[in-house]
């Protein structure tokens, strides 16, 4: 595989790429592609040796066809969120940047579906969908830069998850580039499909190993009816453990139910000049929404009223302090990085053993690395806690070592929703069989024989 500079790759390579964009799509200067280079943590860093910036499905064919001929490793990217260095060209490997693929087809108002490009951002895919009398069902923070290549390629979960599950559960159909040069394009119109291998499932969560994905197509769903938000603070974890375990039952609105502890809340405050969202300081909160067409205040009211362990209670009266309500939550990210590059455990826990994790993981985390911090905070109605550490040497991981075991003992998945990326390769064993990996590796090799995709992850 090619490495270094741009002058490092085969100069057939080049001049094909250069064929098939043009000079001003093959980006060589280190100033302009230094940024394709570092992951949003800052964890992982490189000098990609070139950025290619394709428009059409027929140029990424071309690309892929030109780089099985030459040898050369390519990692697609797109809104560069990821938070494992799945996206980061650490080997080497040229970034084929699918931004300039933000087409969005014309939006089917009758069976709420609509087929978009790879590089279209989550918010303006969003955005159309309401425009149509729809929603899209998936939403995170990064939904402002994040891409629809992206969060198929990682499978994204986010916020809503709890109400329409993650990416995988909207996608009806995809259209992408093999590593052995095929293009697969099935964008079907219907919902029930039945004709054979989901291949678009396939690709779902395949984050970019298998091939390039240049567009997909997406079922929507109706969009919520009035919703109401309140900022909830418990006594304990598992008192806000069980509660959200409570509201998934007694609130069919439920939108979201999201998990924080009192240090994050406070850094975020601090972070962005926040005042507290809460009078006391109770260590666990729930952010919790509601959507419902009858008082849904009301509702929220009462199933808050009928929750154990309560400490305090902020109810958002209006459209502004409900943003508010969310900053504490979706700023945690943005506050942690501002301590330095961290190491990111994005991992789901069991119900059963979710609280007790919560609990422990700052103490087991204290055994191997004693001067770093622990940020927990997620998605509890379906178990997904992010585990954040801040004050270790990008390259130590020794702390994953003991988190990531951790959760495999309780019966976890080391990765919830951002995949397994560079960060989690080792570990990838300790959930998976070898049986599941050596099926992994026999469709990889099918799909990609060349090994020129995405090679350094999952």
């Amino acid at each position: 595989m090619a490495s270094g500079p741009g002058s490092a790759l085969p100069a057939r390579f080049l001049n094909a790429a250069t064929d098939v964009l043009g000079g001003a799509r093959v980006l060589l200067d280190p100033e302009v592609t230094v940024g394709y280079g570092l992951d949003w943590t800052g964890r992982f860093r490189s000098e990609p040796p070139a950025v290619l910036r394709p428009s059409t499905v027929g140029e990424v064919a071309a690309i892929v066809a030109a780089a099985r001929t030459h040898g050369v490793a390519l990692v697609p990217q797109g809104g560069n969120t990821g938070l494992v260095g799945g996206a980061t060209p650490c080997d080497g490997e040229v970034v084929v940047d699918l931004r300039a693929m933000d087409h969005i087809g014309e939006v089917d108002a009758t069976g709420g579906q609509v087929t978009v490009g790879a590089g279209v951002v989550i918010a303006r895919l969003q955005e159309v969908a309401l425009r149509h009398g729809w929603a899209y069902g998936v939403d995170w923070g990064a939904r402002d830069s994040a891409t629809v290549g992206g969060s198929v390629a990682t499978n994204a979960g986010g916020l809503r998850f709890v109400r329409h599950r993650g990416t995988r559960q909207q996608l009806l159909g995809v259209e992408a580039v093999l590593g052995s040069g095929l293009v697969i394009h099935h964008l079907p119109e219907v919902d029930k499909d039945n004709t054979g291998y989901d291949l678009a499932g396939l690709m779902c969560g395949s984050e970019g190993t298998l091939g390039i994905i240049t567009a997909a197509r997406f079922r929507l769903v109706p969009p919520p009816p009035d919703l109401a938000t309140a900022m909830v603070g418990f006594f304990d974890t598992a008192a806000a453990v069980a509660a959200a375990s409570l509201l998934r039952r007694s609130l069919a609105g439920l939108e979201a139910v999201e998990l924080m502890t009192s240090a994050g809340v406070t850094l975020v405050s601090e972070h962005l000049g926040l005042a507290a969202p809460l009078a006391s300081s109770p260590p666990a909160i729930l952010l919790i929404e509601t959507g419902d067409s009858i008082d849904p205040m009301a509702r929220l009211a009462e199933a808050v009223a009928g929750l154990d362990g309560v400490a305090d209670v902020a109810v958002a009266a209006d459209d502004r302090h409900r943003a508010r309500l969310w900053r504490y939550r979706e700023g945690h990210t943005e506050a942690i990085n501002g301590l330095g590059p961290p190491h990111k455990f994005d991992v789901t826990i069991p119900a059963g053993a979710l609280a007790e994790f919560i609990d422990v993981v700052p103490a087991l985390v204290a055994t191997v690395a004693p001067d770093a911090q622990v940020w927990c905070f997620g998605h509890a109605a379906d178990g997904n806690v992010h585990v954040n550490v801040t004050g270790l040497h990008p390259d130590d991981e020794a702390v994953a070592e003991v988190v990531l075991t951790l959760v495999a003992d309780v019966g976890g998945s080391i990765s919830a929703e951002h995949g397994i990326g560079r960060a989690k390769q080792r570990w990838i064993s300790l959930t998976r069989s070898a049986a599941d990996l050596a099926t992994m590796r026999t469709i990889r090799a099918a799909l990609d024989p060349d090994g020129i995709c995405n090679p350094g992850v999952l």
